[in-house]
């Protein structure tokens, strides 16, 4: 049996991080599915911060479209949203374009309490259930990523503890820890997100075909002594 630990940088407001996601999900599915002795191999993921911009003023949100104008110039909103809306549609996911965003360090304050649940308990699901929560709430309904009642839904959703949730918000909880590792990630030369590390040997960078992904698990299982006929 091969255990597979993943680690995945990435930043909530990076449409590319939520393909990427669940172009994850379907590659393990997958192979579960197809590869020999894969149904009893694990995956453990685990979700490491990135800024893509650091300069985004923390609680305060903008909206989506206003800020792809001001990047990147209104004549290309159209070609850009049409272009997110199809490779959406693929994943199961549905851009709206409406949600707020801003600097995302206290949604990943929030995700490094829920990885401290994780450790406790061992696993990932609390990470999996806020992430997706986290992410449905700003790219699908239309959510303002620096709300702190925003992030206290999503922690709801996830089965976190509300109140607790809040204090840590409110009290500046992860803080330290969050900025420390996106350091780290720059320092490691990850200039762009989602980034896939899997079992500290093989990487994956981008929202890449499920294929890639299938690939780089069957690198790491026979790395590890497994054989794949």
């Amino acid at each position: 049996m091969t255990n597979f630990n993943i680690t995945i940088v990435s930043d909530p407001i990076c449409p590319f991080c939520y393909l990427g996601k669940k172009r994850l999900e379907r590659a393990i599915h997958y192979y579960k599915k197809t590869i020999p002795g894969g149904s009893a191999d694990t995956f453990t993921v685990t979700w490491k911060p990135y800024y893509l911009d650091p300069t985004l003023p923390q609680g305060k949100g903008t909206p989506v479209l206003e800020r792809m104008a001001s990047k990147f110039g209104p004549d290309r909103i159209e070609a850009l949203t049409q272009r997110l809306t199809l490779m959406g549609r693929s994943e199961g996911i549905c851009f709206s374009f409406q949600g707020k965003l801003g600097n995302t360090r206290d949604a990943h304050r929030l995700v490094q309490l829920a990885r401290q649940k994780d450790a406790e308990k061992g696993g990932d699901e609390v990470q999996e259930r806020l992430m997706s929560a986290l992410m449905s709430g700003y790219f699908e309904e239309g959510g303002d990523i620096t709300s702190h009642e925003m992030l206290l839904d999503a922690a709801a959703k996830a089965e976190m503890d509300r109140a607790e949730a809040k204090k840590w918000l409110e009290e500046g909880g992860g803080g330290e820890e969050v900025d420390r590792e996106v350091e780290g990630a720059y320092a490691k030369g990850i200039r762009g997100v989602p980034h896939f590390f899997i079992n500290d040997r093989f990487e994956i960078s981008g929202a890449q075909d499920v294929e890639e992904f299938l690939g780089e698990f069957v690198k790491a299982k026979e790395a590890e002594g497994g054989i794949v006929a």
